[in-house]
């Protein structure tokens, strides 16, 4: 019988990811991950630690907690408040599943014996390849392509073969007392604040000048760090106008705005810190998203350059391009 420890966040998707395995004969062992929290957030980690106990109960599976509260802090928290500092737009969910779904815990369910790893995500892992969920509203590849294309066949996603409302009446069928649980939104560490009032914690507001495209002030803003390209809101200006971020100047603490969304027709994007699950062919034409739930853009890889062959939105310093090849994620690169 094959082991596998399920990552359990004590909410509904993971809790049927336990329930599917062992229907299917896995040897199935639950998992909750304890993060960073923050002391000034009310923080729900053990209700939720709980509540995936409960799951297992119902499962009669084993239960165990894995406290990574030190690698979280060091590898998604502090990575994320550098890169803002830095002027740039990190995804922590995408560092969360590198360093601490797919590496701390991938490592201890490893070293304990499992055969795989399991998590709630939608998306589809398949003769070491990895692929868009069913639920194109649920699919969450975007966010897995750091994992390595050695581990990929050591990890199963359940879900992936599922829509939502699907997961929801399952959840029912097998009696888990999270069927009725509300999705989790944002960040984990954020828990119910925004993120800008998360990031004035750490840096405290500092008012700064709203400029034209032409270099003239037009308004005031609380600070450069709290915005990232694309966001039209968060700031004053003198015609009360929409408008969009366009650029910021981190030195100077100011950020110009256009009524004209920023966009980009073509040019090149230079990446870093690739990991390439499938190898893209040179020349060859692929689509990339810079945002989840983006509409995918064209585009050509050669080498760590990605070439934009169509309109889309632009993409920002410190977010991850995400190449597919279909419904396949290739993998991708940081900005």
């Amino acid at each position: 019988m094959k082991k596998v420890f399920v990552g359990l966040s004590g909410g509904v998707d993971s809790s049927v990811t336990a329930a599917l395995l062992k229907k299917q004969g896995y040897d199935v062992t639950g998992v909750y991950i304890k993060g960073w929290y923050p002391s000034w957030i009310r923080c729900s980690w053990r209700e939720s630690r709980r509540d995936a106990m409960r799951v297992c109960a119902k499962l009669d599976i084993p239960f165990l907690t894995l406290d990574l509260e030190k690698e979280y802090k060091k590898e998604v928290v502090d990575y994320f408040l550098e890169e803002y500092k830095k002027g740039n737009t990190p995804n922590p969910d995408i560092m969360c599943n590198k360093y601490i779904k797919f590496g701390s815990f991938f490592d201890f369910a490893m070293g304990n014996g499992a055969d795989f790893v399991a998590t709630g995500h939608y998306a589809i892992s398949k003769d070491s390849k990895l692929y868009r969920g069913k639920d194109n509203e649920k699919d969450q590849s975007y966010f897995l392509w750091t994992i390595s294309k050695e581990k990929l066949p050591k990890i199963t996603f359940p879900l992936g073969e599922y829509q939502k409302k699907e997961t929801r009446k399952l959840a029912k069928e097998f009696g888990l007392p999270t069927s009725e649980k509300k999705d989790s939104q944002g960040i984990c560490f954020l828990e119910d604040i925004s993120m800008e009032e998360f990031l004035k914690y750490y840096f405290p507001p500092k008012e700064g000048n709203v400029l034209d495209p032409e270099g003239n002030v037009i308004g005031t803003h609380e600070g450069s760090i709290y915005y990232t390209i694309g966001q039209r809101r968060g700031f004053t200006t003198s015609q009360n106008m929409q408008a969009f971020v366009i650029s910021k100047d981190m030195e100077k603490n100011t950020i110009t705005v256009s009524e004209k969304r920023p966009e980009r027709n073509s040019g090149d994007i230079l990446l870093h810190k690739e990991n390439w699950i499938t190898v893209p062919e040179e020349g060859k034409e692929y689509t990339f998203q810079s945002r989840y739930r983006q509409k995918p853009t064209r585009c050509r890889i050669s080498g760590n350059k990605l070439e934009i062959l169509e309109k889309s939105d632009t993409p920002t310093s410190g977010q991850s391009i995400v190449v597919y090849a279909g419904d396949e994620c290739l993998g991708g690169g940081i900005i």
